[in-house]
């Protein structure tokens, strides 16, 4: 006689101690991983008869994950702000609930996103390796300059959700002109004021700084490529800290040996950590990997969000984030 596993709340990782407090409390056994991301033939496993799974983006949530997880399965809640390592139609299929944590790293994002734009514009990390090597730059009418981002420069936000607007709002204290897709969030009464809206071909036209905030869907897959990257002026600035492969690392070091652009910042690329090795090479590329996201805050909120996730499916009530 096969015995069904015991109904239980599983932790694919070890949270922070208030969220694994806040899983226990949710009156069900909870099995609490490695700190570090389990092997696939555990995690299948584990999830056994699984109430709730709370994961994060490191895990692999699909057809398979979810079979063997089985018929108790009612949610899966992730960390992460997206749910591009969840298959949501074969958890509907299912009956499975998808809860993540978007709206919990807004600011933190933002301030990396301007981190970036300020860092690549004014070729620290160019400067940094100089320095470092005893070879500073010696300033003359003809010395290599990265391109401007006083008041009168244009910025172009791709996705005008929450984190695009709280983008816009620290470009406007810079006094740039900002220009966004129409997509994202309805606008609410936090945005800064002065946007124009106009589809993605012109706004890479005309931007001297490109941001990437969509999601990264299937839709949104090398979203910027080769013939994206030959539309943005030679002097433009091209950051994402959209997490994913929405840009074609090829094209990108491409376009960045050739000069088809003047710069690049990038977190989360999308092999990371195998980053392309043109990218690697390249000095007019900075580069980081999820660096918006290990502040201490940050990662107490995302993981609180994502047990209150699984809550909400469990035992009622209203998260406050987004479920399928």
């Amino acid at each position: 006689m096969t015995i069904a596993p015991t109904p239980h709340v599983y932790l694919t990782r070890a949270l922070t101690d208030d969220a694994i407090a806040a899983a226990r409390a949710l009156g069900y056994p909870v099995l609490v991983g490695d700190a570090a991301a389990p092997p696939r033939e555990r995690l299948l496993r584990d999830a056994a008869g699984a109430v709730a799974v709370v994961c994060t983006a490191t895990e692999r949530v699909d057809a398979e994950f979810l079979d063997a997880a089985g018929p108790a399965l009612r949610v899966v809640a992730t960390t992460a702000a997206g749910d591009g390592h969840i298959d949501v139609s074969a958890a509907a299929e299912r009956g499975v609930r998808v809860t993540n944590t978007a709206g919990g790293l807004t600011e933190a994002t933002a301030d990396l996103t301007m981190a970036l734009i300020l860092a690549t514009a004014r070729l620290l990390r160019d400067d940094d390796r100089l320095l470092r090597g005893a070879a500073a730059r010696e300033w003359g009418p003809r010395t290599p300059v990265g391109p401007d981002v006083a008041p009168g420069s244009t910025l172009g936000i791709v996705g005008y959700g929450r984190i695009g607007r709280a983008v816009a709002r620290r470009a406007a204290g810079h006094g740039m002109t900002v220009i966004a897709t129409p997509t994202g969030s309805p606008p609410t009464g936090e945005d800064p004021g002065a946007v124009a809206f106009v589809e993605l071909p012109e706004l890479l036209e005309r931007a001297d700084v490109v941001t990437l905030h969509c999601p990264s869907t299937p839709a949104t897959r090398h979203l910027v490529d080769a013939a994206a990257l030959r539309r943005m002026k030679r002097t433009a600035v091209l950051v994402s800290t959209a997490g994913g492969p929405v840009v074609d690392q090829a094209a990108l070091a491409a376009a960045l040996r050739d000069g088809e652009i003047a710069a690049a910042g990038l977190d989360a690329p999308e092999e990371a950590p195998e980053i392309h090795p043109g990218l690697l090479d390249a000095a007019n590329a900075v580069l980081a990997a999820h660096l918006g996201r290990p502040a201490t805050a940050v990662r107490e909120r995302r993981c609180a969000l994502a047990v209150a996730g699984a809550a909400a499916v469990l035992v009622g009530g209203d998260a406050g984030i987004r479920v399928n």
